[in-house]
């Protein structure tokens, strides 16, 4: 029997963002956000990177993680609008590595 590996949450957590975009607005805030538009998705992404910064400097590492899991998400978002799959985004992250070495 061959053991796979486990997938990553932050994988599931796209997929879970990739099916909530045809969920109903009113129940699921992923859903609002796709409805919303870019804009809407833009004004979280600048708030959450502005309160990561904020945490970095001074509201210690507990609050550090937990604005880090809410840009991420946003940015999940984001990607998912855009039609841009983590496959895309790791491909690129492996050409740069690769490239600089």
């Amino acid at each position: 029997m061959t053991d796979f590996p486990k997938k990553s949450f932050l994988v599931s957590l796209f997929e879970i963002i990739e099916d909530r975009k045809n969920a109903s607005p009113e129940k699921s805030y992923t859903a609002r956000l796709f409805h919303e538009g870019l804009a809407k998705i833009h004004e979280k992404i600048r708030e959450e990177s502005l309160e990561v910064i904020e945490a970095s400097e001074s509201e210690g590492k507990k609050r550090l993680i937990e604005e880090t899991c809410d840009l991420i998400y946003h940015l999940y978002v984001l990607l998912s609008y855009q039609k841009i799959s983590l496959g895309e985004i790791e491909a690129e992250l492996l050409k740069r590595h690769h490239s600089s070495h």
